[in-house]
């Protein structure tokens, strides 16, 4: 039997993180493709917004506000959600967010959020969802990681840890998944064009434009491959690059990156390009 594949009607696709960037589009593609969704956020009025912009499309959009760190908050929104919608057939978990984690002024508070929800958030989703996936037979889960998560680079050690995470996670869940007949994939976009990239402050290469990312998410979905990374043309570059010996790695990131011109900020802790999606 073939590992269990999500089609349009099979039952509701389930994103967090829906109420902004990459999260918003995948949930308006998978609506315009005639998918029955719920959309979460913690943002009533933006989940609303959302839902009315799908109004003319051959799927819908339903808002449920809640809290990905809300560990019982989420068990209760896995039963509401089947209770009034249907079964979860697939469940995205995109809720994220990224301080800057830099090693002159490292912040435990720091870590203790971005884990808090780039993490611990999506295990607060995936493990109610996977009971009651167990339970219908069948099941898709995605988690979206990050290219941060395949080497480290600067100002991003709790994030690109987070992330690294999540990799590891899906790859053991799928050993035990498949028997299961529940599929599970990981996504690692580079750089998109959303609020949680707009204020970094560096030069992103091949930033790509949210709608594009959005679909490349939305087929590789559907296609049901484990990872599904793009723009390829960075993704596969960095791949390459996690292979290289740590001392010529070190030498090109730097490089590549320009932090030999960075200058220490000692004592700065702040999360200057903090955006919660969630």
């Amino acid at each position: 039997m073939d590992l269990y594949r999500i089609k349009a009607g099979d039952g509701v696709v389930w994103i967090t993180g829906a109420s902004a960037g990459i999260g918003r589009a995948v949930a308006l593609k998978f609506a315009e493709k005639g998918y029955d969704v719920v959309a979460s956020a913690r943002s009533k009025d933006k989940l609303a917004a959302l839902a009315e912009e799908s109004g003319p499309m051959l799927g819908s959009i339903e808002p449920f506000a809640c809290d990905v760190t809300d560990r019982e908050g989420m068990k209760k929104a896995v039963a509401e959600i089947e209770a009034a919608h249907g079964p979860i057939c697939l469940a995205i978990f995109n809720a994220g967010n990224y301080w800057p984690t830099r090693g002159e002024a490292l912040d435990i508070e720091a870590f203790d959020k971005t884990f808090g929800i780039n993490f611990f958030g999506v295990l607060n989703g995936l493990v109610p969802a996977v009971e009651r996936m167990k339970a219908h037979g069948k099941g898709q889960i995605v988690m979206v990681g990050s290219v941060s998560g395949y080497s480290g680079l600067p100002a991003a050690a709790a994030y690109g840890a987070s992330k690294a995470a999540i990799n590891n996670f899906g790859e053991s869940l799928k050993f035990d998944f498949d028997k299961l007949n529940i599929r599970v994939q990981v996504v690692n976009p580079g750089f998109i064009d959303t609020p949680l990239t707009e204020k970094n402050r560096f030069e992103m290469p091949a930033l790509m434009p949210v709608d594009k990312a959005a679909a490349a998410m939305v087929a590789g979905i559907e296609n049901g491959g484990f990872e599904i990374t793009f723009p390829r043309r960075f993704t596969w570059l960095l791949k390459i690059m996690r292979m290289m010996p740590h001392p010529v790695y070190f030498f090109v990131m730097k490089r590549a990156m320009r932090w030999d011109k960075q200058e220490l900020k000692f004592g700065d802790t702040t999360p200057a390009s903090v955006v919660r999606e969630s």
